[in-house]
């Protein structure tokens, strides 16, 4: 008998997953699942947690409706998570916020609404996680889903790219800070993907831009699930030795 060796399974291994109701959160947990992770769901959407909780595999998956721009309420539910479901493994911060506002239209309570859920949140998330209550004994991962624009400038994209650019330089800092607990931390860049996020963007265009920007990917426009097989790569032990970098997946995007 033959035996298939998969270095990307995570059985038994507990995985929160942000942004989970929809998207790339959902195909990342959805994946995740069929990987063997038993999954922690995280949205502010009810209703579309229960959409992926239809379509999950596995079992001991849990779904939990949070707001993340309520900052202070993570060092309290997460916790509380890691009480009744186990330590975790690892975290995705999968949730985010478009912003495609030109600087004439943008104001602080506009952006800090964005930096909140984009960015605050994830360093919240990765200040609770480390601690001993809530994370699991040995190596465990912490995956930030970033964006190309945090490298590449667009027209009425300064927010976004602001949130984003910060993202990835907590991560290098965290991943240093928190290498001697066995905590990696990366990022993951993706390119324009066929998400809701992308259509409430695409709504902004007329099909003379939409073709402009499928253009400027090589490989076309991305799907969740390529971003979901990079994020399980690096919560699985195949990425044991990576940590504080950015793993573009853009379609060619960022080559040109």
């Amino acid at each position: 008998m033959t035996i298939v060796f998969n270095p990307m399974a995570i059985p038994g291994r507990r995985i929160l997953v942000t942004g989970a109701a929809s998207g790339i959160g959902r195909a990342t947990s959805l994946l995740l699942g069929r990987l063997g992770a038993r999954l922690i769901c995280v949205d502010s959407n009810g209703e579309g947690l229960e959409e992926t909780a239809a379509a999950m595999d596995g079992t001991g998956h849990a779904f939990h409706v949070r707001d993340l721009n309520q900052l202070d309420a993570i060092g309290e539910w997460l916790p509380a998570i890691a009480d009744a479901s186990g330590k975790l493994h690892g975290f995705v911060h999968a949730a985010g916020i478009p912003a495609p506002w030109p600087l004439r239209a943008i104001s602080p309570a506009s952006w800090r609404k964005v930096f909140s859920v984009n960015t605050e949140a994830a360093l919240t998330l990765a200040q609770v996680f480390e601690k001993r209550r809530v994370r699991a004994e040995g190596s465990t991962s912490i995956v930030f889903i970033s964006s190309v624009m945090a490298s590449v400038g667009s027209p009425a994209s300064v927010v976004y790219s602001m949130t984003k650019a910060a993202l990835e330089g907590a991560a290098r800092s965290l991943a240093l800070e928190l290498s001697a607990k066995k905590i990696r931390v990366n990022c993951i860049a993706p390119g324009f993907v066929k998400t809701p996020m992308l259509n409430r963007v695409e709504a902004l265009w007329d099909a003379g831009e939409r073709a402009r920007v499928e253009a400027l990917h090589p490989l076309g426009f991305g799907e969740p699930d390529d971003i979901a097989h990079a994020a399980a790569f690096l919560l699985a032990d195949a990425a044991r030795w990576i940590t504080g970098t950015v793993l573009v997946v853009d379609g060619g995007y960022t080559a040109q």
